[in-house]
């Protein structure tokens, strides 16, 4: 699909620190990016240091985060490889490689087949050079051997994405500086949000103290991802029609208000709906997210698990992931509650119930503070009306998957 000829695109900044400019608006034109100067150029007398940084325009450094880069010059990069030599060459002297960069696992040498360009978070005006920038066809590159590489076995999924994490960024960096938003973006940054969303999904299951730290700043990229998508789909639509997946990515953000901790990253939804086309709100993706979205509100846990395993695709079942043990528990507790003492609940109903194997479905009741017993002919049971039901704080954090053939089938190509 080609763009409409338009001004140059410049993404909006995301995630300041008012909660205003923290909302997703699909709608919302690239021509409001307002820029501001990061050193004032009123004096202050009070701080000679301040005054001094003012003074010295020339040696001033940008704060150049993904989609807030500003004071940049028009730019068309030059940089053939993916990563410029000078940079290269440099973090081969200080062995500063990873080990994906690594000729032959030497930490001081690398060649520009590995190499690839790291995120800068400051960019020094005096000193950028177009032949520092990536163009689009190299950036199209850089990003399908990054993609190749979210499958690697040789090292831990941790180092992994830590690797494609930061050169993502950077990839989105130099496309930001060159203001580039044609169609060819618009499918660059639909595999950013995947690899975000695969990279939350598989973090899930990896242990190590950063874990949590890693799931955070990837959920950030993600939101910020995203609302980038949102505008460069309004930046380049042409009357009625849609990308193809646009209406996918329209759920994400739908689905991502499951959870209480991305809740406060952007508007309400009630307001968030208002921006979005009418042709996408008709949508199956969208209709399955709200309905996903209203069953997980009302506590209907059954329709809730239920309706995921059959219709949810499997990015969206990463996304769900996470609130289908609290819908489980929810389950559990009804169960428990609900049920008469003499007659206890047997544990393969219930694990039909939850979409989980009878072995997990015992162990997700002790988790829970629940104790299970099995009858004289071996068949376990789940005695109701205990008085030892807890909710861990933090929730459940053990993974139990969802039982289900339709998503061991299912494999995503990045």
């Amino acid at each position: 699909m080609a763009g409409r000829s338009q001004p140059p695109y410049r993404p909006r900044p995301n995630y300041s620190s008012s909660s205003s400019s923290r909302s997703l608006h699909p709608s919302q034109s690239s021509r409001n990016f307002q820029s501001k100067n990061v050193n004032s150029s009123t004096p202050n007398n009070n701080n000679n240091n301040t005054k001094k940084t003012s003074s010295s325009n020339c040696d001033k450094a940008i704060d150049a985060d993904i989609d807030d880069i500003q004071n940049l010059p028009s730019l068309v990069g030059t940089c053939p490889f993916m990563c410029p030599v000078e940079e290269r060459e440099k973090r081969e002297r200080l062995r500063d490689l990873a080990v994906f960069e690594r000729l032959y696992g030497n930490p001081r040498q690398s060649s520009p087949n590995l190499a690839v360009k790291k995120f800068c978070r400051t960019i020094s005006v005096k000193t950028l050079q177009d032949s520092d920038v990536r163009p689009l066809s190299v950036l199209e590159d850089t990003l399908n051997y990054l993609c190749n590489l979210l499958d690697s076995t040789e090292h831990s999924f941790e180092v992994v994405h830590d690797f494609i994490f930061d050169r993502m960024r950077s990839i989105r960096q130099d496309l930001s500086m060159q203001n580039i938003s044609c169609s060819r973006v618009v499918s660059m940054y639909e595999r950013m949000v995947k690899f975000h969303i695969i990279s939350q999904h598989k973090l899930r299951r990896c242990s190590g103290s950063n874990i949590s730290s890693l799931s955070y700043l990837n959920m950030e990229q993600l939101m910020k991802a995203l609302a980038t998508l949102y505008n460069l789909y309004e930046a380049n639509r042409t009357s009625e029609s849609i990308f193809e997946n646009e209406a996918e990515f329209f759920s994400f953000y739908v689905l991502l208000h499951l959870d209480s901790k991305t809740q406060g990253t952007g508007e309400t939804l009630s307001l968030w709906f208002r921006h979005v086309p009418s042709h996408i709100m008709k949508s199956i993706e969208m209709y399955f997210a709200r309905k996903i979205l209203r069953y997980f509100k009302l506590g209907f846990y059954k329709n809730f698990i239920h309706t995921t395993e059959s219709e949810a695709s499997y990015l969206q079942y990463c996304i769900i992931e996470p609130s289908i043990n609290e819908v489980r528990a929810l389950a559990i507790s009804c169960v428990n509650y609900g049920g008469y003492k003499p007659q206890p609940f047997p544990l393969l109903a219930l694990s039909k119930l939850l979409m989980m194997k009878e072995c997990d479905v015992e162990s997700f009741c002790n988790d829970s503070g629940l104790q299970t017993s099995v009858d004289e002919e071996g068949n376990n049971f789940l005695p109701t009306k205990q008085t030892t039901l807890i909710h861990p704080k933090g929730g459940l954090h053990k993974y139990y998957p969802l039982e289900s053939e339709r998503f061991e089938r299912f494999s995503v190509v990045l």
